[in-house]
């Protein structure tokens, strides 16, 4: 009885079990998730996909202090999320960065070289806006938002492709006044700060769209890019803050002032110490910069309150950054950005979300192009192969599995080197050899060629409508000119006269048939006209009142040439005015659209227009209707003034042509002193009408391209005469400032001044590296300057330490840096290195060199050969 006794309950206790253990563990995943909510729960069950919020402001610096404004988004960001030391922007320039964080690419791949060149341009539109992070992210079931500053060119004729909602700035950045694209349609906002301040709108807008999104599609996940305007100019702030921070100071570093530089590129050099009034300027502008920066603070907090609110905060990804940095003051630079330096290229960078370390501070070197494809691994789409930047999500997640047999095992290093480039590229590279460039972006030489194969421009301003014109210049070079008002229906046709005398030319010139009777046939034809001209005079004394224009002398280059005007010129001018005869109506009517008129000219009289002629004693007289009728006085001087138009166009496309048969001119078999083009022998091809020569030699061609340089600096200057412009400068950026300038408070009252920011030659491609034993930037500018600056010793680039290095470290960096410069993926623009690779900069130490005598200073090859074009 007593073994049935303990048999019967063992069936049912490991029944019992089996139900009781499963709630056990039920308990405890309950307790261990407890203050996780219900929603938050389901949402991991279905295995919902993250919501993406990026928060973007503009020319919002890392090194000036700018982030102590901002105490609300510090605590979200930094104490909720991870914040990255190391991060950086590829351009410090507005527009280039924009489209790098849009595309993932490096500017030398997506060909948006300044603010201004093609930046939001149609070729933009065509080749690299279709393959934005937005456009992946909505084919893959996002509801993509963008509000706020898009790029600085966009017109908002447009919504660019991906985005469902588009609420974006036309132009360039502005607190009040400005307009928005909402979804296409142009809104227009005043200075009324309740509903225009723009920082407030952009946060309006993007929380009440994130409300909506959830309400109607609570399974859908949203990514949204909040971008502000601030701090960017004008810096308004929002008018509770105007007080704020009267004694800002943050942006007086070690490098404030530090000017001039001597061992720095040229503008740098050229820029001297500030000026009292410079140095009260930056820090008023330092103080309204961090004025406009609280408002994106409490920005941030509406943010992380809503998604509080909703639930949706654990399954969120917040990213904020900048586009570039910004200094105030530093090197002697009043202002600006687009230098290579620690403070232009340097960004906040903080990241919060489901799975990153929250407090955590990384020292990853992260760029603005890792945005895009970090978005799209979020989002699980897949990363295209085009993208230069990489992915930073596997830095932030904090569930990656260990894989405990590699635990001792050195894994590949994240990134230690990237790209710096700032301005356009060189067309040529220093063999003379053409860079290849992607069809949305060619050279102005090469769209100019291919313009001028186009029927529409190889006439010469004579096809209805037309407005330009394709003509060969002295040099060879193609170029165009526009048809200016009238005188385009009456150019003459440069091409075709072309055309008819190239049979006459002697294109190739043999021993056989030399003649050398022909030498000097130039100076005999002038001396021949000169006589003529003579002997016309002497057997006419009407003649030599008729002021003879069959020729025309001029001189050019220091010789004198008298050209034939031909037919042409005198069925439309001298004709015209014979009193023997009326020119045929068909040359009234396309020359001058007015009658001929000979009543009352003396038959001694030069008749000049059909109103007016030269008398005997050089007097002008014209008829009696001009003398008494404003109106007709009005409409014959403008006559004239197309005429006289009309002489000056034939008189430059004759000496168009004239330069033409300068370069085609035939050999003269040395009977005389050769000139350089008996040096120079060239070929010549005839084809679709015209003559083509080949290029002159090397040194006529340079003169020509100073000369138009120097003529093109000229109309610049005196343009800027004509418009009272004296702050710009030839080959500098400046600007002024009045009292005019900030139209909130705190207002500036110390009178206008003006100061230069940025140079015409400020191009380079810097290689900065961080790693375990280097810390530098080396930059190489488009005049062959070379900087290098050890960050580790000299954190504010006080001193260029390019002489402390030897060549071989040179030539090892200089082709790291041509070889980002030319790289395309994210294979080629981020080489993986790990083991033994790790020390591959070992060689990049500089070589400080004791006191020598002085010895006999070794050859170039000695030393190893360096590149090319450099400036040490």
């Amino acid at each position: 009885m007593a073994e049935l006794r303990l048999s019967v309950p063992l069936p049912l206790l490991l029944f019992l079990l089996v139900l009781l253990l499963p709630l056990a563990q039920g308990s405890a995943y309950l307790s261990g998730y407890r203050s996780r909510s219900r929603l938050q729960r389901d949402r991991q069950i279905r295995n919902i996909r993250p919501n993406i919020i990026l928060v973007l402001t503009d020319d919002q610096d890392m090194e000036l202090g700018s982030m102590q404004a901002m105490n609300k988004t510090r605590h979200i960001m930094e104490k909720g999320g991870t914040h990255f030391s190391n991060a950086f922007s590829t351009t410090p320039m507005c527009c280039p960065s924009r489209s790098s964080l849009l595309t993932g690419k490096y500017v030398h791949n997506h060909h948006t070289y300044t603010n201004n060149e093609n930046c939001s341009s149609p070729s933009w539109q065509a080749h690299h806006e279709p393959h934005t992070f937005a456009v992946h992210l909505n084919n893959s079931g996002y509801r993509t938002a963008f509000f706020g500053k898009y790029l600085n060119e966009y017109n908002g004729s447009y919504v660019p492709p991906g985005w469902r909602e588009w609420v974006a700035l036309v132009k360039n950045s502005r607190f009040y006044n400005y307009t928005l694209c909402r979804n296409g349609i142009r809104e227009k906002h005043n200075s009324d700060y309740s509903k225009d301040y723009l920082t407030d709108v952009i946060t309006n807008d993007s929380v009440n769209y994130f409300r909506l999104s959830k309400r109607m599609y609570p399974n859908r996940p949203v990514m949204m890019v909040l971008s502000h305007v601030a701090p960017h100019g004008p810096e308004d702030s929002a008018p509770q803050y105007s007080t704020a921070f009267p004694n800002a100071s943050q942006h007086i570093t070690p490098s404030y002032n530090y000017a001039p530089n001597p061992d720095k590129h040229w503008i740098l050099r050229y820029t001297g110490p500030m000026r009292p009034v410079h140095m009260q300027f930056t820090n008023m502008l330092q103080r309204r910069r961090m004025q406009t920066l609280l408002s994106v603070d409490d920005s941030m907090e509406k943010m992380h309150n809503m998604l509080v609110e909703t639930g949706e905060l654990d399954n969120t990804y917040i990213i904020y950054t900048s586009d570039h940095g910004y200094h105030i003051g530093q090197f002697g630079l009043v202002k600006g950005k687009s230098m290579p330096y620690e403070f232009d290229i340097r960004v906040p960078f903080y990241v919060r979300g489901p799975n990153v370390e929250q407090g955590a501070t990384k020292p990853h070197m992260v760029l603005n192009i890792d945005l895009a494809p970090t978005l799209l691994d979020i989002a699980g789409v897949e990363i295209p192969a085009e993208m230069d930047g990489k992915s930073i999500l596997k830095l932030l997640d904090t569930d990656k599995p260990v894989n405990r047999f590699h635990l001792n095992r050195k894994g590949k290093m994240w990134r230690d080197s990237f790209l710096v480039e700032r301005g356009k590229p060189l067309h040529k590279r220093a063999d003379g050899k053409e860079m290849a460039q992607e069809e949305n972006f060619l050279p102005k030489y090469q769209r100019v060629r291919e313009l001028c194969q186009k029927a529409e421009y190889q006439t010469s301003c004579q096809q209805p409508g037309q407005k330009w014109q394709c003509v060969e210049d002295p040099s060879g070079k193609l170029r165009l000119y526009k048809c200016k008002g009238m005188a385009s229906l009456y150019a003459p046709p440069v091409q075709a006269l072309t055309a008819s005398r190239a049979p006459q030319l002697s294109l190739s010139s043999t021993a056989d048939g030399c003649a050398c009777a022909n030498v000097g046939f130039k100076t005999a034809v002038l001396r021949r006209k000169k006589l003529l001209a003579k002997k016309k005079m002497k057997s006419s004394k009407s003649a030599s009142r008729k002021r003879w224009a069959r020729s025309v002398s001029f001189e050019l280059d220091g010789d004198m040439y008298a050209v034939d005007l031909g037919e042409s010129y005198q069925n439309s001018t001298w004709t015209l005015g014979r009193s023997g005869g009326a020119a045929p109506e068909e040359h009234d009517d396309e020359f001058s659209g007015r009658p001929t008129a000979d009543s009352g000219v003396p038959p001694a009289a030069l008749k000049v227009t059909y109103r007016c002629s030269i008398l005997m004693n050089d007097t002008v007289k014209c008829d009696g209707g001009l003398y008494k009728s404003l109106q007709a006085w009005k409409d014959h001087k403008m006559h004239i003034e197309h005429e006289i138009e009309t002489l000056q166009t034939k008189i430059k496309n004759l000496r168009e042509v004239k330069g033409h048969l300068k370069q085609v001119r035939p050999e003269e078999c040395q009977c005389n002193t050769p000139s350089y083009l008996l040096k120079n022998k060239g070929s010549f091809v005839l084809g679709s009408g015209r003559v083509h020569s080949l290029r002159m030699p090397k040194q006529k061609t340079q003169w020509l391209q100073k000369e138009q340089k120097r003529r093109k600096k000229l109309r610049k200057f005196l343009k800027r005469l004509r418009n009272n412009d004296t702050c710009s400068m030839p080959g500098l950026t400046c600007f002024t400032h009045d009292n005019h300038h900030w139209q909130t408070a705190p207002y500036w009252t110390m009178g206008p001044f003006c100061a230069c920011t940025s140079a015409n030659n400020n191009t380079y491609w810097c290689l900065r590296t961080i790693n375990d034993t280097h810390n530098f930037l080396f930059c190489e500018f488009a005049t062959g300057f070379l900087e290098y600056f050890d960050i580790n010793t000299d954190p504010y680039q006080l001193m260029n330490a390019v002489s402390t290095l030897d060549r071989d470290a040179l030539n090892s960096m200089h082709q790291q840096l041509m070889e980002l410069r030319a790289c395309k993926g994210h294979k080629q623009c981020n080489p993986e290195k790990g083991g033994k690779e790790r020390n591959y900069f070992s060689e990049y130490r500089p070589v400080y060199r004791r006191k020598r005598p002085k010895v006999k200073k070794p050859s170039s090859k000695s030393l190893g050969q360096i590149w090319d074009g450099w400036v040490g």
